[in-house]
């Protein structure tokens, strides 16, 4: 440790030294580091007017004399980037004076991904039956190996049966070996190599030249970090322009020596900022792919991770492309799908399944050209074994790809992306073609359709004559059958298709214990009780929630309907035939009424009396008559009302013309006259049948009459939609 003192004359109030300056001198030494002394005595004498914290201050006060004590921590010794001796005979290991890659100080802590919770339940019971093992001395060899075999079965089964958005998961776990690890792990010798010319060295690609059985490759990677500070300082293996034009430099310069070039891809894709975009992020991936197609020494790229979009395609353009069993490649995320076509996030599960972004797919369609296998528990079970196995399929490849020339080598590029895809010859394709990328809103209805269907299923079920109308019967079914698929789609957005199926598959299995049905009737109402809360967010699945308030009203309708028609029968079981005879000349009647003919008076009275014979019939059946609906215009809606005084006023106009176009004028004063002495004389009648026949000579009525039988059929379906509405069969009310 170094220590310098810092002696000052007059300088508080210029007495003393008359230009008032420092004055420095050393107490102390540097030994042989006389330059650092240098370098601090210039420092301060630039600092004339630099007032610091007194450390230490000495001498009296009136000497105006002060010195300054501090010291100087010395760094670490050439740890970066070069020492003071190289040894020339280097056989093998990296240069560790030319990378900030350290081995970590502390191993990772584990991590548990969400669908291992099993693996876990397994592994807490070993280790406990092991804690007691130890505590009581007993023997448990076999209930630990019966354990363990049970959890290598288990691991097993899981890992085999792999969904995609779990290999996703496997692809970004915290501990999965980086890009750096697996070429420490695969070369005899490495030294990395920095910066793209342009200023800046990007820290989220690696570059460099090793060594794998003697022969030299240029490595080029996308590094995430192995902790929050390595992320943070390998900004999350997204790379900016100048990763991108690292990267180029280092292809031309193995280009240039003849280099094979290996790639290894591990990134969510480019950093998207501002920044990077007024730099030239897509001009630098453009180039970048530009560039692959045209070098004249073999490429063979391994996503090791995830690989997304143009970010990884950017230093993916190669001869040979082989996928780890449990990375992904993907032109967007899972998330950002998901949130692009079914507007939430949570659907990503369906969204992975769609994109087919695994290895295996990636294989089966020709894009990836070999699967390299992971250790059961993923590459970072066993990170070495891992490496070893990408090191033997690299080999493999290279000597495969090192035998061509260099007009083979382009031109087997070229057909690898060529043959990527397929086409169909002969057949015709449509000039224009309509096409939805959000299949989720295609299949929601407007409110205008909503209010339309429904007027019609509530028509077509008020005007059923029969209490089950197949027509009818099949659009509910059908109004049915599109809420569970919008339920579903809802249930998979919101994240809570894992608990759903979870929930069915014990309810498949659950027994007659009624511990075991209490503790599921909890898990589904809390269920539900979850997803009503997400339902009922603003402006969230309106489709749905439109579908269903139109299918709670048509189960409304139909159970008010079939208690009308269960009703009806009940009270006509109830009526005698001489009643229902009675009811019968009644209607016929009505129907003569409505045509225009007069009733007879006795069939009034026998209107009357059959109602309180009706009444009687349904006190006696225990019914209550808590009101009589009466066929009257006052029970008509407003606008029906309106329609009514609009059509009375058309036709009396329509007769008052008729009548002076006859010239009926005399016989009507002349039928006054006579009704005034005698209504019931035979004159009076004779009187009423010749004016009314000669108004229906000079009547031109069809269209009068078409207007009148559409208002009756709007009065009959008003009255009766109010009466299905009142009706209650409760506590025997009618």
């Amino acid at each position: 440790m170094a220590t310098v003192s810092l002696v000052a004359g007059n300088c508080g109030r210029g007495r003393g030294v008359e230009d008032g300056r420092f004055e420095f001198r050393s107490n102390s030494y540097f030994g042989k580091d006389f330059l650092a002394s240098e370098l601090l005595n210039s420092s301060f004498r630039r600092a004339v007017w630099y007032r610091s914290k007194v450390l230490k201050v000495s001498g009296n006060e009136n000497g105006r004399r002060f010195s300054v004590v501090a010291k100087i921590k010395k760094g670490k010794k050439h740890d970066y980037p070069w020492p003071d001796n190289i040894d020339p005979d280097i056989k093998d290991g990296y240069l560790t004076y030319l990378s900030h890659f350290k081995p970590l100080d502390e191993k990772p802590k584990p991590v548990t991904l969400p669908f291992e919770k099993p693996l876990v339940d397994l592994e807490k019971k070993i280790i406990e039956v092991c804690r007691m093992a130890d505590e009581t001395g007993l023997d448990f060899t076999d209930q630990i190996g019966s354990l363990e075999n049970k959890y290598q079965q288990a691991l097993k089964d899981l890992y085999t049966h792999l969904t995609p958005i779990q290999r996703l998961s496997i692809a970004r776990h915290p501990n999965r070996p980086t890009a750096l690890d697996h070429i420490l792990n695969i070369t005899e010798k490495w030294v990395e190599l920095h910066g793209d010319r342009a200023g800046y060295d990007d820290p989220a690609m690696v570059t460099g030249i090793g060594t794998m059985d003697g022969k030299s490759y240029m490595f080029i990677g996308q590094q995430k970090g192995r902790n929050t500070k390595e992320n943070i300082f390998r900004n999350f293996a997204m790379p900016t322009p100048h990763g991108y034009r690292k990267a180029l430099r280092m292809m031309k310069y193995a280009d240039h020596h003849g280099l094979p070039i290996i790639t290894l891809v591990d990134t969510p894709g480019a950093y998207a900022d501002l920044k990077s975009e007024e730099l030239g992020q897509g001009e630098a991936i453009a180039h970048n792919l530009r560039t692959m197609f045209g070098l004249k020494v073999p490429i063979v790229t391994v996503v090791v991770g995830e690989g997304g979009s143009g970010g990884a395609l950017a230093i993916a353009c190669p001869n040979k492309l082989l996928m780890l069993e449990n990375s992904v490649l993907y032109v967007a995320s899972p998330e950002a799908c998901a949130a692009i076509l079914w507007k939430s996030s949570q659907a990503a599960a369906k969204a992975a399944e769609k994109l087919r972004i695994t290895a295996q797919e990636h294989f089966k369609r020709k894009i990836a050209d070999g699967i390299i296998p992971e250790p059961l528990g993923g590459a970072h079970a066993d990170p070495v074994w891992t490496s070893q196995q990408i090191r033997l399929a690299i080999t493999e490849a290279m000597d495969e790809l090192t035998k061509m020339d260099t007009e083979e080598l382009l031109r087997h590029r070229m057909l690898k992306f060529r043959s990527i895809g397929g086409f169909q010859e002969g057949k015709p394709v449509e000039p224009e073609r309509k096409r939805n990328m959000k299949p989720s809103d295609a299949s929601m209805l407007n409110a205008a359709d909503i209010d339309s269907d429904l007027e019609k299923l509530k028509k077509n079920i008020l005007e059923a004559k029969v209490s089950s109308d197949p027509i009818t019967e099949q659009a509910i079914e059908k109004l049915k059958q599109d809420v569970d698929k919008e339920v579903t789609r809802a249930f998979i957005s919101m994240g809570l298709q894992e608990k759903l199926e979870s929930l069915k598959l014990e309810l498949s299995r659950a027994t007659d214990n009624q511990t075991v049905k209490r503790n599921l009737k909890v898990k589904a109402d809390k269920l539900m009780q979850e997803f009503k809360q997400n339902l009922s967010r603003p402006g969230a699945y309106l489709g749905l929630k439109q579908k269903l308030e139109k299918l709670s009203m048509v189960s409304r309708l139909i159970e008010l309907k079939e208690k009308g028609w269960k009703l009806k029968t009940e009270i006509n079981q109830r009526i005698p035939p001489e009643i229902k005879a009675k009811l019968e000349q009644l209607e016929k009647a009505q129907a003569s009424l409505s045509k225009g003919d007069l009733l007879d008076k006795d069939l009034v009275a026998e209107a009357i009396k059959a109602k309180k014979e009706l009444i009687e019939v349904l006190k006696s059946a225990n019914l209550e008559i808590v009101g009589v609906a009466k066929r009257n215009v006052a029970d008509a809606a407003p606008e029906l009302q309106e329609k009514i005084v609009s059509v009375k006023k058309e036709i009396d106009g329509e007769i008052e013309r008729v009548i002076d176009v006859a010239g009926l004028h005399g016989k009507i004063e002349e039928l006054k006259a006579e009704m005034a002495k005698d209504s019931s004389s035979p004159k009076v009648e004779q009187l009423q049948t010749e004016i009314r026949e000669g108004i229906r000579a000079a009547l031109d009525d069809t269209a009068l009459k078409q207007k009148v039988e559409n208002l009756r059929r709007e009065f009959a379906s008003s009255l009766q939609a109010d009466i299905d509405d009142k009706v209650t069969a409760e506590n025997g009310r009618w």
